[in-house]
């Protein structure tokens, strides 16, 4: 008899207007990293939610470690050693770390709460894991990446006999990816379950013993990774070949279209200066905290910055806030989307037409409903936005189709140029050549694209331009057809290496 730890049979679930699970079966084993693959939409994560109790199922019966569950919510999943690591992260950022890894599980002493106990409980587990976080620090003061690794470590603090990884290295640094993976196969060696949910597909063969994909909602097929090629899983995935992972399209760039000098804002944008072209892409590379993503903040306002020019169409521009960059034709869409893109508990239609009121109100401030209705009918269609109707929650739709929201209420402004922060961050193969092609398309149009990403096969396979960043710097500019992984390796860690020689920065 197989020793499974989790057996789940007939699954089903449907939100409203649409069937997220099928009659979907499932099995893992104890001491197994089972890869659950399958396209943004196809259940994935409805999946696992139910049984980490977040979703209560239609149909189906469920069995963790040989007990029939017919109820389960969080804290029975829990109880019964179910942990959960999602893809949007679930912290409390106004809570230091080690707040958030006992939260509803605070510590005690004499009835009273020991937070002294907690920190040095916090720093044990930390330490454990070698997770480089002191456990005092406000949750909220730390990046994505190490945001992602207190997420870890609030799963790992309960000894979950199954833990589910939703997308955990989507934020991560290599070095953090390592360590990550290291703690998998010591969780792996003392009998703990493990499913794995990735679209970084290169990853797999480091940890995963089994693949089981998922595909609209129904059970494809699962097989020992050891039997099966990348080529065949993507296959599965998408029911076709993908023929080009990178579409890039040759155009010959436009005039300047921006411009920026000298800009300087916090401790990482220090003298960031740069231009782009109509009709063309230009990648941001760098290691992570070397300030990529401060640095299109600090371009749309979200940030102050403390000196420096902003020049769109050769006229100089003051941007003093996001409403100050979108009005000049400057916008972003951000690496945090559920965060910072998107206000989740809205609809798709209320999402679009939000950042564009002021194309349609009347001069009574009153919504005009038919042009809101056509602005939301034109972007669902024109970006494909796969969604029941136009008032579902933002929340409901997959990764993909999230991003693609984003984009749209974008592209309504005609914007002039359109930063990309992580674009296709935790969405499957074939939604990241959609988000490609997107960019593509404002590349035709004579818009100009700056996308951030950590994925250097993605930065050589679309940019036409890379800037290499290091330690708050541009510390080169390649056109792609000179660039390797190894140039732009060497230069994202220059002004790590003249530290290290004792030179300074």
């Amino acid at each position: 008899m197989e020793n499974y730890i989790v057996e789940m049979d007939g699954i089903s679930k449907s939100f409203p207007g649409v069937k997220a699970l099928d009659d979907v079966s499932f099995r893992l084993r104890s001491g197994e990293v089972l890869a659950l693959l399958g396209e943004n939409g196809a259940g994935k994560s409805t999946l696992m939610k139910i049984l980490a109790g977040v979703y209560p199922k239609d149909e189906g019966t469920i069995r963790i470690l040989g007990k029939t569950v017919e109820r389960l919510s969080p804290v029975i999943a829990q109880a019964m050693g179910v942990a959960i690591i999602n893809q949007e992260l679930n912290l409390c950022d106004h809570l230091t770390v080690a707040q958030n890894i006992f939260l509803g599980r605070e510590l005690t002493k004499n009835g009273i709460l020991s937070q002294k106990h907690m920190n040095e409980q916090a720093y044990r587990l930390l330490s454990r894991f070698q997770i480089d976080i002191q456990p005092d620090t406000i949750v909220g003061d730390l990046p994505v990446s190490k945001k992602q690794l207190v997420e870890i470590a609030k799963a790992l603090s309960i000894d979950a006999k199954i833990l589910i990884m939703d997308e955990p290295t989507s934020a991560l640094t290599s070095k953090e990816i390592d360590n990550l993976f290291s703690i998998i196969r010591q969780l792996k060696e003392q009998g703990h379950g493990i499913v794995y949910i990735s679209h970084r597909l290169e990853e797999l063969q480091y940890i995963v013993d089994r693949v089981m994909i998922l595909r609209d909602g129904r059970y494809i097929t699962s097989m020992d990774f050891r039997d099966t090629t990348l080529s065949e899983i993507i296959s599965y995935m998408v029911g076709r070949e993908i023929k080009e992972k990178f579409p890039r399209i040759e155009q010959e760039r436009g005039e300047k279209i921006f411009e920026v000098r000298n800009l300087n804002a916090g401790k990482m944008v220090r003298n960031i200066s740069f231009s782009l072209y109509k009709g063309e892409i230009v990648g941001i590379a760098g290691l992570m905290g070397a300030g990529r993503t401060e640095t299109t903040r600090a371009l749309f306002g979200a940030d102050p910055k403390e000196s420096g020019e902003i020049i769109i169409n050769g006229r100089e521009v003051q941007i003093n806030g996001p409403m100050d960059a979108i009005r000049a034709g400057l916008v972003l869409v951000p690496e945090d989307r559920a965060k910072d893109g998107l206000c989740i508990n809205l609809s798709v239609r209320e999402n679009i037409a939000l950042p564009n009121l002021d194309m349609l109100t009347t001069p009574l401030t009153v919504v005009n409903r038919a042009k809101e209705d056509e602005l939301t009918s034109k972007s669902i269609k024109n970006l494909d936005i796969k969604v029941a109707h136009p008032d579902v929650e933002a929340n409901s739709l997959s990764g993909g189709n999230q991003q693609k929201v984003i984009v749209s209420k974008w592209l309504a402004r005609n914007s002039k140029v359109v930063m990309f922060d992580e674009p296709t961050r935790g969405i499957d193969v074939a939604s990241k050549v959609e988000i490609y092609n997107i960019m593509n398309d404002l590349k035709r149009k004579g818009i100009g694209v700056l996308f951030v990403s950590s994925e250097l096969p993605e930065i050589l396979g679309i940019s036409d331009r890379i800037l290499v960043m290091a330690d708050g710097r541009i510390t080169k500019e390649l056109d792609v057809k000179d660039a390797t992984q190894e140039i732009i390796l060497e230069y994202a860690t220059k002004f790590e290496n003249k530290l290290e020689a004792g030179i300074g920065a």
